[in-house]
């Protein structure tokens, strides 16, 4: 089903060959003994090799950019300025001004439309409507919390408006913040944009400061007494 469920496959077919068959040269030992005495010799993994195919592209007015017979959907900002598509074996990553701008896992065919809903959150900004009709938004699957305040504000005048508000806050707070404050609200019966929202602004407030402990040496043993007469006697001072 995946290019990591078949490297799985074969790993532990190498493996359980290599523990049952003896090595070619040295018969007294398995294939994976030999491995396992030569282990500390070998140059240490570095990762996986960054291989790619990288072709220029254009971005769409619809977020969309084109490759090999399908297309893939970017961050609103990237609109009007050229990327560069790299093309991974199981996925394709979309990188302008060498900031990656799109992942998504490859599709193989043809005239397919891989969407990321997250990518057109700016968009709702000016359009909220389409966040109930519009094609990147189509089986939309949100955190419980997120699902359902949207649930609840569906069908309220302004609705869309406030979800979209929402939905806006987790490209500066991050998705993980924005559930967290949708549960909150909700445990207090409450389900409306402005709440959550003054949640998230909570959360941004820097911790109250420690309060410092006196030392015992800098303790005063005598309380200042004070003595606002002195001040009168100022003010009759010639």
């Amino acid at each position: 089903r995946s290019y990591d469920e078949l490297n799985a496959l074969l790993l532990d077919g190498v493996v359980a060959y290599a523990k049952a068959h003896p090595h070619p040269e040295q018969r007294d030992l398995t294939i994976w003994q030999a491995f396992e005495a030569e282990r500390g010799a070998l140059v240490p993994y570095a990762g996986r090799f960054d291989g790619f195919h990288a072709v220029p592209a254009a971005v769409s007015s619809t977020c969309l950019v084109r490759f090999d017979n399908n297309k893939y959907s970017v961050m609103a900002p990237a609109i009007g300025r050229p990327v560069e598509v790299r093309a991974y074996a199981e996925r394709i990553e979309i990188r302008q001004d060498g900031r990656v701008v799109a992942e998504h896992p490859r599709a193989f065919g043809r005239g397919q439309t891989v969407f990321d809903p997250w990518h057109y959150v700016p968009v709702l900004a000016r359009k909220p409507g389409a966040l109930r009709n519009g094609a990147p938004f189509k089986d939309w699957v949100l955190p419980a919390a997120l699902e359902r305040i949207r649930r609840k504000l569906t069908g309220s005048a302004d609705g869309d408006r406030q979800i979209v508000e929402i939905l806006t806050a987790v490209l500066g707070d991050g998705l993980s913040a924005v559930e967290a404050a949708c549960a909150e609200a909700l445990r207090e019966g409450v389900h409306s944009a402005d709440v959550v929202l003054n949640i998230l602004a909570r959360q941004r407030e820097p911790p109250a400061p420690v309060p410092l402990l006196t030392p015992e040496s800098l303790r005063l043993r005598h309380e200042p007494v004070a003595d606002c007469a002195r001040y009168d006697s100022l003010r009759r001072a010639p």
